[in-house]
C-alpha cells in the first residue's frame, strides 16, 4: 500500500488545504514512507482521491517541486526527489517549524525561556523514567 492511498480526507479550517496536503506528502517522505524517486499519483487521480480541486493538487505539486521535494518527467508523470539528503533537509525543517510553533504556544502562555527548557528537560526525563506526565497538582504522575 502507498502512503498516499492512507492521506485523510478530513482537513483543518486553520490552515489551507494545500499546505495540509504538502505536509501529509513531507511527513510520509520525511518517514520513509515514500522513498526517493517513487512515481506518485497525477495531480487529477489525487485531487480525486482527496476530494479537492484539481487546483489545489496543482499548488502542492508546484510547491513542492519548487523545494526540491519532487520532479516532473514529461510524459512519465511525478517522482519524489532521489536526492537522498532531501530526507534529511525535510526532515530538520518540519522540526524546526515544529518547535517554532511550540516556543509561540509557550511565550503566549507566559512561560520564559529558561523555564521552557527547564519544562521540556522535565517532561523528556520523565518520559525516559516510564512514561509518566505531571497532573493538574503540576505533581509528576506515572
Amino acid at each position: 500500500m502507498k502512503a498516499w492511498e492512507n492521506f485523510t480526507t478530513e482537513f483543518d479550517d486553520r490552515t489551507p488545504i494545500y499546505r495540509q496536503i504538502y505536509g501529509l506528502f513531507s511527513r510520509s517522505f520525511a518517514r520513509g514512507l515514500i522513498k526517493t524517486g517513487e512515481r506518485i499519483p497525477s495531480i487529477r487521480d489525487m485531487a480525486l482521491q482527496l476530494k479537492v480541486n484539481a487546483n489545489t493538487m496543482q499548488r502542492v505539486y508546484h510547491e513542492m517541486e519548487r523545494d526540491g521535494l519532487i520532479n516532473s518527467k514529461r510524459g512519465t508523470g511525478y517522482f519524489f526527489t532521489e536526492e537522498k539528503t532531501m530526507v534529511e533537509k525535510v526532515s530538520t525543517k518540519m522540526a524546526q517549524e515544529s518547535i517554532g510553533r511550540f516556543l509561540e504556544e509557550m511565550r503566549s502562555l507566559g512561560f520564559a525561556d529558561k523555564d521552557i527548557v527547564n519544562e521540556l528537560s522535565e517532561q523528556i526525563k520523565g518520559e525516559k523514567r516510564g512514561g509518566g506526565h505531571k497532573d493538574e497538582n503540576n505533581t509528576f504522575a506515572s
